[in-house]
């Protein structure tokens, strides 16, 4: 029986107000897990007793508090002056006060930026040992999302087929802005909106009195974790084929806790707070703070919604962010969360440049529907050829075509060579003034973000890398009058190598502790076609917006495993978050369609810190043979190990009375938090150090017996004890440990590589990364 996590935090949004000129603030007030036999009014009345007793007289508690939180676990949000939530975090049972964070939905660059794939999961794998489960178990699966809202006219949503809501829940429609309870149904049961605050500041135009999405982000998550399949689906053509979502015969809950602006810290708790209360068996969250702000477990909302709903068996999914690829940036890393990496797909949208003489053609992706001649008659010219005579200094801004930089007279008419990186001003704001400038179409020379399409719509632009490039530069080098066109988009099928690691996925190891290995899995990410909310922005000869839509991102990612760990459930009711966190993990591939080890964006191979355990494999995840659980103490000992004392822990989680942290707790012990994975730091030269597992046997077979081999890298020996592992029908579980011992010279670096049981049928596969 999980404990549950008892947080108290303030939640800082900034806000003009108060009283005689006194700044007013908006604070979460976390006070963790929810007192056995506590009725939610009785909490309710509780806290506003605790905020008056610190206002001023004559100010009531009703005008202040915004949110209670009063399911899950305790506390609230309320505008209080900086000293009235100083006066707060002295009273009893507040665990922490805080300033409430604005976070970010995880997709990357703006969400003009469409794109599209359909998504094929190889799988060597086919298992047969359990019946498929019952429709009716299946689609009482309830997977809930914390997100910008939802479109609930689009087909992904529609309910037929789907029998009575599942009697167990226990959510609302919410009627707010262009929405009722009408527009909830058999698929969509829930949902529900909140206060965003301040996070719509003046002049912007979102609104947050409603669940419909006006961000797009929720709804195209939301199928992607559990839409139906709905056939002949594309983008204007571009991609045709059954849009689906990982879960179809889930049903789905909306918790709009973000507008296109970000997301309030004080909404995503209360998002939290109300989806547990619901009845939901998986929340999904893409959305996460940036990995330069790291507040502590306590004092981030995600962490400590998370926690609390793990601790009533509700299965938690993130998005690891969109920092990459440089290390430790990785978000929503506590281990009770499961963190997604994102991946590319076997698809690709291929628009060429061909060129004049030979007509030759050079390849290149992006999403436009180009209406320039096929013949290549338009004159080819590069930024720096195109300088404008008042800019001083190199060329360089100019050959990236930075605004302001390039002489309109001449570039009308003519396709312009560009070349861009991470740094430069955004790719859209760049071929906006081209267009107007008069150039007809553009190249861009992209290496970093070239495997994310970009859609530019009606402007003929491709993008292509340095090495695809250098041909165009040979080519307007040897003649005085280079001419080319751009050929619209065409979809392309079984791309390799796939999956490969996208550049902007967040990277490991986390920084909080270095001793859980993060992220978890990675799933497919990159130009992802999902529903979509209706747009203005249609390509010429197109009189209906794409009810579909292509957007990057590891809030792409984050649904498909969403989608998987509801089917995992659904086949599995009684097993834990933990267990259905190990199935997945452990049954990931780390091979791409060529059957070579999975690379980085760059060509790198890839590592646990930029894939976790490997590709989400849904299928295997049903039956994973052996899984790494966790019981109802294992956090609090993560916890006491993380560094927070037994009086603070019994605050967070009401555990037993006789609960105490052991006297040796140091971070280093977190290595042996039971988890599919292991991370080990501080390993210095001719050093060695055990760690401890646990599996349970969940096979078919009880009378099972698995066998260890190990993976090490050179400088690194691994040693598993006892090497065999023999399950009976009375023996289920069984321990080992793994001895980590470093050569004598000190690894530059982290050493990674993996262990694995099989019994023949099953493969266990556990990754390690060892660092000093």
């Amino acid at each position: 029986m999980w404990l549950p996590l008892c947080f108290v935090a303030v939640l800082l949004l900034a806000v003009p107000g108060g009283g005689q000129g006194e700044r007013s603030d908006v604070y979460v007030v976390y006070m963790g897990a929810v007192p056995p036999r506590t009725s939610p009014s009785f909490l309710q009345d509780s806290h506003l007793r605790l905020v008056g007793s610190i206002l001023k007289r004559g100010k009531l508690a009703k005008s202040v508090v915004v949110q209670q939180y009063k399911h899950g676990f305790s506390g609230f949000a309320a505008r209080l002056s900086k000293d009235e939530a100083a006066a707060l975090r002295h009273k009893p049972g507040v665990v922490s006060v805080f300033a409430d964070p604005v976070y970010h939905l995880h997709t990357t660059r703006s969400w003009d930026f469409l794109q599209q794939t359909d998504v094929k999961i190889d799988s060597a794998r086919r298992y047969s040992a359990k019946p498929a489960a019952s429709s009716a178990s299946t689609t009482d699966t309830i997977i809930g999302l914390l997100d910008s809202g939802i479109w609930p006219e689009s087909p992904s949503f529609e309910d037929t087929g789907f029998g009575p809501v599942p009697s167990r829940w226990k959510g609302v429609c919410m009627a707010g802005e262009d929405f009722n309870s009408s527009n909830c149904n058999k698929k969509l049961i829930g949902a529900r909106y909140y206060d965003l605050g301040e996070v719509n500041g003046p002049g912007t135009r979102s609104s947050s009195n409603s669940p419909r999405d006006e961000a797009g982000h929720g709804t195209h998550t939301s199928s992607t974790a559990a839409g139906n399949a709905v056939t002949g689906a594309s983008y204007y053509g571009l991609a045709p084929g059954t849009a689906k979502g990982g879960s179809a015969a889930s049903r789905l809950a909306m918790y709009r806790v973000c507008s296109d602006e970000g997301c309030a810290g004080s909404a995503i708790l209360a998002g939290f707070d109300d989806a547990i209360g619901d009845g939901v068996d998986v929340i999904s969250v893409s959305l996460g703070a940036s990995p330069y702000f790291s507040p502590d477990f306590s004092e981030d909302p995600i962490a400590i919604g998370s926690f609390h709903a793990v601790a009533k068996g509700v299965m938690v999914v993130c998005s690891a962010g969109n920092a990459g690829p440089e290390a430790s940036t990785v978000v929503n890393a506590a281990p009770w969360i499961m963190t997604v990496a994102a991946t590319t797909i076997d698809r690709d949208f291929e628009s060429d440049v061909v060129l004049g003489g030979n007509h030759s053609a050079v390849k290149g992706g992006a999403i436009n529907f180009s209406n320039l001649d096929k013949s290549p008659k338009y004159s080819l010219i590069t930024g720096a050829s195109a300088k404008s005579s008042s800019v001083s200094g190199t060329d360089h801004s100019a050959s990236h075509c930075e605004p302001g930089t390039l002489d309109a007279s001449k570039i009308k008419g003519k396709i312009v060579l560009c070349n861009h990186s991470q740094s430069d001003t955004s790719k859209m704001v760049k071929v906006d003034e081209l267009k107007s400038a008069g150039a007809v179409g553009s190249i861009l020379v992209n290496d970093a973000e070239r495997s994310v399409t970009t859609a530019y719509l009606d402007f003929p632009v491709t993008e292509v890398t340095s090495e695809a490039a250098a041909d165009l530069y040979k080519y307007i080098s040897s003649t005085s009058e280079p001419v080319a066109t751009i050929t619209p988009s065409i979809t392309v099928t079984e791309y390799k190598p796939a999956p490969v690691v996208a550049y902007f996925s967040s990277r490991g190891p986390p920084a909080q502790t270095g001793n859980i290995l993060k992220p978890d899995v990675a799933a497919p990410g990159v130009n992802i076609l999902a529903s979509w909310i209706p747009t203005s922005s249609l390509p010429a000869g197109q009189k209906q917006p794409s009810q579909f839509n292509l957007i990057s991102g590891t809030s792409m990612a984050c649904p498909h495993v969403a989608g998987a760990a509801a089917t995992v459930k659904a086949w599995n009711p009684t097993w834990s978050p933990a267990a259905i966190r190990s199935a997945i993990m452990t049954t990931a591939t780390q091979q791409n369609n060529d059957k070579a080890p999975m690379t980085t964006d760059s060509g790198t191979v890839a590592t646990p810190f930029d894939y976790g355990a490997g590709q989400v494999n849904p299928t295997g995840a049903l039956d994973p043979g052996l899984v790494y659980d966790l019981a109802a103490d294992d956090y609090l000992h993560f916890l006491c190990n993380y560094g927070y004392g037994a009086s603070q822990i019994k605050l967070i989680t009401s555990p037993p009375a006789s609960f105490s942290c052991a006297g040796n707790a140091s971070k280093d012990l977190i290595s042996d938090l039971n988890y599919p994975s292991i991370a080990v730091t501080g390993l210095g030269a001719a050093a060695s150090r055990t760690v401890t597992r646990e599996v349970t046997n969940v096979g078919a077979q009880e009378d099972a017996a698995y066998t260890v081999a190990v993976s090490a890298p050179a400088g690194l020996d691994v040693k598993v004890v006892p090497s065999k592992l023999e399950f009976t029908n009375t023996v289920k579980k069984l321990t080992f440990q793994v001895t980590f011992s470093s050569k004598n010279t000190a690894a530059k670096g982290a050493l990674t590589g993996s262990i694995t049981w099989s019994d023949g049928k099953h493969t266990v596969h556990s990754p390690f990364a060892i660092s000093n």
